[in-house]
């Protein structure tokens, strides 16, 4: 009981963690080139991650783990945090938030092209109308609203979901926050020197805010918040612990709405509840039960 209780909260802070992640970009690209900031916030979150495998002393991937572990880094290193950073240049966060709605969803059916998992009829037919319900906001708030930012939020909610799908196959054999962290080191190679390249000349008229939003982003949205989300998963279960990612788009609407000072009307938060309602009945008829995650090293479950 205590151990599922601590799930329950370790995944409340990793969601909780997440929710700040397009608020803070929004504020990060103010004075960022989205280039630079998709570069920089993962060499620095891969520093990291291979000061932590070093320290507790990892197993290295097997040779077969490693393309899957590229796909991970091309997901949620690479692909969202760039798509992002581009499209909310276009759109506001909490615009974006809306799309953040059906990545649960978007895990899923990855999850069911991946995994091979056969869900039943009525799977598809409320996923079907939580994309439907977010395609029919773009289109009401008409084309001025940027389609440009509205099909990168496609994009980034599509490859997001192949990062975590491919991400919770292997957590199942080398441990959730060890997933995260070697994607990371593999994509370090890269990253850091493409950080000195897009680096500014000057960070003269850099502002504050844009770089408490970099610094949120390099450390809590790239890594910190996945320790405690998989952490929260390996040990209250991931069929739990994991609906309370529908929670997300709430708390990002809150933090768009105080930290930005964005306008959150009433349609936005409509659809929001609908799109969380579709992806939560979706996920019923996902299939069979997920079974709870792989515990974790002992250093980390004490």
């Amino acid at each position: 009981m205590k151990k599922t209780t601590s799930g329950w909260f370790n995944g409340f802070l990793g969601v909780l963690i997440f929710s700040g992640s397009l608020p803070a970009t929004r504020l990060a690209v103010a004075d960022f080139d989205p280039l630079f900031l998709t570069v920089f916030r993962a060499a620095i979150a891969g520093m990291l991650a291979g000061a932590l495998l070093l320290v507790f002393r990892q197993q290295r991937p097997d040779r077969g783990d490693i393309f899957p572990l590229f796909i991970v880094a091309l997901g949620v290193v690479v692909g969202f945090p760039l798509l992002t950073a581009l499209a909310l240049q276009y759109v506001t966060s909490a615009h974006a938030i809306v799309f953040v709605g059906i990545l649960p969803l978007m895990t899923a059916v990855f999850g069911v092209l991946r995994g091979g998992e056969r869900p039943r009829p009525a799977f598809w037919i409320f996923s079907a109308a939580g994309s439907v319900l977010v395609a029919g906001f773009t289109l009401t708030r008409g084309f001025s609203s940027s389609p440009v930012g509205d099909a990168l939020m496609v994009a980034a909610i599509i490859v997001c979901g192949l990062g975590y799908a491919e991400g919770a196959r292997l957590s199942r054999r080398l441990g959730g926050w060890q997933v995260i962290s070697w994607a990371l080191v593999l994509s370090l190679p890269v990253m850091l020197p493409l950080s000195f390249y897009y680096m500014p000349d000057s960070w003269t008229g850099i502002g504050r805010p844009a770089l408490f939003s970099m610094a949120y982003v390099s450390l809590f949205s790239m890594l910190i918040g996945f320790v405690f989300w998989y952490r929260g998963l390996a040990q209250g279960g991931i069929a739990a612990v994991g609906q309370l990612q529908l929670l997300q788009p709430f708390f990002g609407l809150l933090l768009a709405s105080v930290v930005l000072h964005e306008p959150v009307g009433w349609p936005i938060v409509a659809v929001n509840i609908a799109v969380v309602l579709c992806v939560a009945l979706a996920r019923r008829f996902a299939g069979k039960k997920e079974s709870p995650a792989s515990p974790m090293p002992q250093s980390y479950t004490k």
